[in-house]
C-alpha cells in the first residue's frame, strides 16, 4: 500500500499551485470546479506519483478546534543535503518563513521546515 494523495484547503488556489509546482517541482493538473459545491481544485502530481489535491471554496470560514485536529506537516524529499539549503535559501529570498532552520533532527534526518503560503509546515527533507 502507498499515499496516493493528501488534500488541503487553501485560501488562494492558484498561489498555493504555483508554490507546489515551482518549488517541489510538482506538475499541476488542469482546474476542476464543482459549481454546485462552489469548490475548486487542482491535483499536483510529484515525482513518484504522490499527489497533493489543493481545494478552495470561497465561503469555507475558519474551522473550530475540534475539525482543526489532523495533519501536522507533511515532508517531501528533495534528494540531498545540500538541495535542502539550496531550496531553503531560495524560499527564504523569495519571502516564505522558515520555520526551522537546516539542521539533523533527533531521528536522524536533515531538514528544515517551511511555512507554505496558508501557513502549513512542510519539511524539506534529504
Amino acid at each position: 500500500m502507498k499515499i496516493e494523495h493528501l488534500a488541503l484547503y487553501v485560501k488562494n488556489l492558484e498561489k498555493s499551485r504555483q508554490f507546489y509546482c515551482k518549488y517541489f517541482e510538482g506538475e499541476s493538473s488542469n482546474r476542476y470546479e464543482n459549481m454546485k459545491k462552489k469548490l475548486t481544485s487542482y491535483f499536483v502530481r510529484f515525482a513518484g506519483g504522490c499527489r497533493l489535491e489543493l481545494m478552495h471554496q470561497p465561503d469555507r470560514g475558519l474551522l473550530n478546534a475540534k475539525e482543526n485536529l489532523g495533519i501536522h506537516h507533511f515532508a517531501i524529499t528533495v534528494g540531498s543535503r545540500e538541495q535542502v539549503d539550496t531550496l531553503t535559501d531560495k524560499l527564504r529570498r523569495d519571502g516564505f518563513t522558515i520555520f526551522g532552520e537546516p539542521r539533523i533532527t533527533g531521528d536522524g534526518y536533515y531538514e528544515s521546515v517551511v511555512l507554505d503560503p496558508d501557513g502549513n509546515m512542510v519539511e524539506i527533507t534529504e
